[in-house]
């Protein structure tokens, strides 16, 4: 998911073609989930916030109850986390009619994590009808406060041309916010208009520094960008190893873009010994993902069939698992 895209790139078009093509999707339209499926962000207001400590230890009943407390006060972020109880139907019923007239009480109070959560709802259509421009002002209006998602999902609609007008530049300045606060979507979005020069000059190292950060949060596409450049040498010092190691980790996240590159890498013997038995294994779980690589198959089919068996068996137990996640 960064930057190592030269060095080898002559003999790689011969040993491993698929790796000399980094794969780097855009940035996705965005589809924010409720923030009812995740527990609410910590109070900004710098007070010990029992409502808040009680939430995130599922006493959602304490939770409540210290909450009523504090909106006595006027605390928004009480308020907020009324709407989530509400949202999520922890400790009381699920009412999105509530969750939304206690987010709206929160935002009025100037509670940026309770504008979020009602962007999130006018998106999805959820206690009301799929309102985009609703939501396009709500993202606005917390984007201004600073929240990191909002500018995230603010900076995908100016990219995108989607309730404002097209404007990569201010895309690129919404997911830098984003991105010095951490986000590690806003990161790898960056980081990519820094690859492509949209919206901002083109710097392969640049985008690179962006892709790593995203990969070290756990990016998956950030963690395949910056193996391939890695591997290549392009906008970080090249180092087989080290991009073959993330390509097996972002393989274990189910990656099938960094399972055929795996694949590839295990074929050749480029960053881990090679290994004809693991690499028509992974190349299989990636062509269950979508990712077909013809010169796999056909060096799949030069193999033994002693070797294609323990591949398609090794496959089928990978792919009959959990669903993709840190593997041994």
């Amino acid at each position: 998911m960064s930057r190592r895209l030269l060095a080898a790139l002559a003999a790689l078009a011969l040993a491993c073609p698929a790796l000399a093509q980094p794969s780097a999707k855009k940035p996705p339209t965005p589809q924010p989930a409720p923030t009812a499926q995740t527990p609410p962000a910590a109070p900004e207001n710098g007070n010990a916030d029992l409502a808040y400590g009680a939430f995130q230890r599922g006493f959602y009943l304490t939770a409540l109850a210290e909450a009523e407390k504090r909106i006595k006060a006027n605390d928004p972020a009480a308020m907020t986390l009324v709407g989530e109880l509400y949202a999520n139907g922890l400790g009381i019923g699920r009412d999105d009619a509530k969750a939304i007239s206690w987010y709206r009480l929160a935002a009025d109070h100037g509670d940026r994590n309770a504008m979020f959560a009602l962007a999130m709802f006018a998106f999805e259509g959820r206690g009301g009808p799929h309102d985009p421009d609703a939501a396009a002002k709500y993202l606005s209006d917390a984007a201004k406060l600073g929240h990191p998602a909002a500018e995230y999902d603010l900076g995908l609609l100016y990219l995108q041309g989607q309730q404002f007008p097209q404007d990569a530049k201010r895309a690129a300045e919404l997911f830098r916010q984003a991105a010095a606060a951490g986000n590690a979507q806003a990161q790898y979005a960056l980081g990519t208009l820094y690859k492509e020069g949209n919206g901002v000059p083109k710097d392969m190292h640049e985008a690179m520094q962006l892709m790593g950060l995203a990969a070290v949060a756990g990016n998956v596409d950030a963690m395949v960008e910056y193996a391939i450049a890695q591997f290549n040498g392009t906008g970080v010092p090249k180092d087989e190893a080290a991009a073959a190691r993330l390509f097996l980790k972002a393989a274990h996240y189910g990656s099938p873009v960094a399972q055929d590159r795996l694949s590839r890498v295990l074929m050749a013997g480029r960053g881990l010994p090679a290994d004809a038995a693991a690499a028509i294994m992974w190349h299989i779980v990636a062509k269950a993902g979508g990712a077909s690589d013809p010169e796999l198959d056909l060096f799949a089919s030069k193999q033994t069939p002693e070797v294609r068996a323990k591949a398609e068996q090794e496959a089928k137990k990978w792919l009959s698992t959990a669903a993709p996640g840190p593997r041994s």
